[in-house]
């Protein structure tokens, strides 16, 4: 599985790319402009991110236009809707009118930070990802 990380935050990504290591390759981006760049970079070179988390609070792009952008690539490129990258939204804003913003703009779910090993897996599975990949480690150790 590909797995882009954007997070403008460095203790939250490398926290995040960290748990996301045990279920496959991982590349990070540390703003909006530089996930769009990225998950069009990995599109075109047909190589799609199959999960992004992405944070909604970013100082050059928010998440949910980034969120935005990505599905309009995805839609542009007449991917399907099985077939698009999971996204998990990351934040410390829980309050409403965020949630649905990120949900009107098409992710899949949504974790509050801080966030451990066991909330995010627990997110991913509810999403339908396989958590139980080769290299995923015993859930025990966090």
């Amino acid at each position: 599985m590909k797995i882009l990380i954007v997070d403008d935050e460095l203790v939250s990504r490398k926290k995040m790319e960290k748990i996301m290591q045990r279920f496959g390759s991982c590349r990070c981006a540390e703003s909006g402009m530089d996930a769009i760049k990225a998950f069009t970079e990995a599109l075109i070179g047909q190589e799609p991110f199959n999960l992004v988390t992405l944070d909604v609070s970013m100082p050059d792009m928010g998440g949910t236009e980034t969120l935005a952008m990505i599905r309009s690539i995805e839609r542009k490129n007449a991917i399907p809707k099985d077939a698009r990258a999971k996204i998990l939204m990351v934040t410390s804003h829980s309050d409403p009118a965020t949630v649905m913003n990120s949900i009107e703009a098409g992710c899949d779910d949504y974790l509050k930070k801080p966030f451990s090993f066991k909330h995010v897996t627990r997110k991913l599975d509810r999403m339908g990802v396989d958590t139980s990949l080769p290299g995923t480690v015993n859930r025990s150790e966090e």
